[in-house]
């Protein structure tokens, strides 16, 4: 890993990514829950996706990053045809460890909001770790 990241992941990127809610979202689909509303799984992972795009671009090559801790507070309910968006904003960028400021929002209301965690990782290392393939 190129120990240049550090200027290219700076605090203050950014990304913003949506999701359209259907019946594979719902609480039910996912099985945390038994109502048809979007799912705290989903809305976790669209904030998680978020986090991705924001660093992307920026990534050194044969880099990738992955999630290591998660705060959320899902506090409002989405029904299936309605679209959310998830923004990511890099905060904090501690040598390998990226904090993130996640919101998502349904027509101005906050559905959820909360922090991700992150770490740079080498790819083909962390695969060959993990027992899988690069």
């Amino acid at each position: 890993m190129r120990e240049s990241s550090d200027q290219a992941l700076a605090p203050g990127l950014t990304a913003r990514v949506e999701l359209t809610v259907t019946d594979a979202d719902t609480a039910q689909a996912v099985g945390s829950g038994d109502v048809p509303v979007l799912g705290t799984p989903r809305v976790l992972a669209l904030a998680e996706a978020a986090t991705v795009a924001a660093t992307a671009r920026h990534l050194p090559s044969g880099s990738t990053t992955v999630g290591t801790r998660v705060e959320l507070e899902h506090r409002a309910a989405t029904p299936v045809g309605r679209t959310v968006a998830a923004q990511a904003r890099l905060t904090e960028v501690d040598r390998r460890r990226l904090v993130f400021e996640v919101d998502v929002t349904e027509g101005g209301q906050t559905v959820a909001e909360g922090r991700v965690e992150r770490v740079l990782v080498d790819r083909l290392r962390f695969m060959q770790r993990a027992g899988g393939t690069a």
